[in-house]
Parts: C-alpha cells; sequence; structure tokens
C-alpha cells in the first residue's frame, strides 16, 4: 500500500511572494528618486534687487503685477506707432495702478507722473503712505518712440517690465537712471524668482 501525505495549504509562500514584490517597488522606486536630478535652485539676487514673491506686501505685489500688464500695453500703443502715453493717458484708459479707484489708497495712494530722460521713460509713482507700499519707478528703454511733441523717446525693449521700489518717503529719481544711480539712491528692482516651489513663468 502506498501512502501519500498532502500538507494542508498555508499563506506562508504567498506571504514571502507579496513581501518580496513590495520590496522589488520600493527598491525601484527609490532607485528612481536618486537618478532625478535636483529641482534648480533660484539664482540668487543682489542686494540692489528685491524677490517680487517673497519680499513685498501685498499691496506692492498688487502694484508690480498692474505694472508688468501697463508695460505691455504701453508697447503695444508705441507698436501702432502712437506718441509714448503720459500717465493722465493710461488713468484715462482706466489702466491700474494709474487710475484712480476704490483701491488706490488701501494700496499706498500713489501720485503717477512720467519723467523723460535720454534713452529712458520713467513712470514714477511716489507713495502717500510707506507702510502700506513703496514708490514704484517702471523705466522703459530707448527704442525709437515719440513723445507727445514727436520726438523720437523710450519703447519697451526685451520683453520684460523693469520695475523698480524704494520705501525711502522722499525717494529721489536720479538723472540719469541707471541701475547703478537707481541702486545708490536707494531703489531696488524687483526680480521675479520662478523655481520649482512655483508657478511656471508663462512664455510670452
Amino acid at each position: 500500500m502506498h501512502t501519500q501525505v498532502i500538507r494542508p495549504a498555508g499563506a506562508g509562500h504567498e506571504t514571502l511572494a507579496v513581501l518580496g514584490a513590495c520590496l522589488v517597488i520600493v527598491a525601484a522606486a527609490a532607485g528612481y528618486i536618486g537618478l532625478r536630478p535636483a529641482p534648480p535652485e533660484a539664482a540668487a539676487i543682489s542686494a540692489s534687487q528685491i524677490d517680487a514673491r517673497r519680499d513685498l506686501t501685498p499691496a506692492e505685489q498688487g502694484i508690480y503685477a498692474d505694472l508688468r500688464v501697463a508695460f505691455d500695453e504701453i508697447g503695444f500703443a508705441i507698436q501702432a506707432g502712437e506718441a509714448l502715453p503720459s500717465e493722465a493717458d493710461l488713468a484715462a484708459q482706466g489702466l491700474p495702478p494709474f487710475v484712480a479707484d476704490n483701491s488706490t489708497a488701501v494700496r499706498g495712494g500713489h501720485a503717477w507722473r512720467v519723467e523723460r530722460q535720454p534713452g529712458h521713460a520713467l513712470y514714477v509713482g511716489q507713495t502717500a503712505d510707506p507702510a502700506l507700499a513703496g514708490s514704484f519707478l517702471l523705466r522703459i528703454d530707448a527704442g525709437g518712440a515719440k513723445d507727445a511733441h514727436g520726438h523720437a523717446h523710450a519703447a519697451p525693449a526685451g520683453g520684460q517690465a523693469d520695475v523698480w521700489i524704494s520705501r525711502d518717503a522722499g525717494a529721489r529719481v536720479p538723472d540719469p537712471a541707471d541701475d547703478a544711480a537707481l541702486a545708490a539712491a536707494g531703489w531696488r528692482q524687483i526680480v521675479a524668482q520662478f523655481d520649482s516651489g512655483v508657478t511656471r513663468q508663462r512664455k510670452p
């Protein structure tokens, strides 16, 4: 007579198989993460610059965003062969931050003016309340545009708004308003840093 012993079914083998599969998955994920390049760090900014995302107050961030839109509008006007718009022209179009509306006072009550220098047009917003927001300066480089008197003057260049801020209540605008002179007068250039922690900047 032949006797065959049949062992009862157990979960030991199945458990080992599942654990083995888990170890393979974890090892593969760890290897993939380890081989991925580190995300690029935000470039260091100089002492004459200020980060738009981290170092501006909410009011200042709003004005900075408005100036970037205004920069585009000024560029469109110049490309259409129109004269360089004054602060009054931009206010008449209802374009913030030049137009006075309900948000003006709570964002510093800026008084805007245009200063023209050889090679530059400067849209300067003098703050009435430095505790809320500093004074702003939008600088537009020369490029053949004409002012209201028909003289060749400034036009946007490079596709990016060149915006400066000063939190000094008595901030003055140097002549010429080049980078070194602005920095020496207490102005700081606003730079938009886009790193792995924020949404990438929309390409023009």
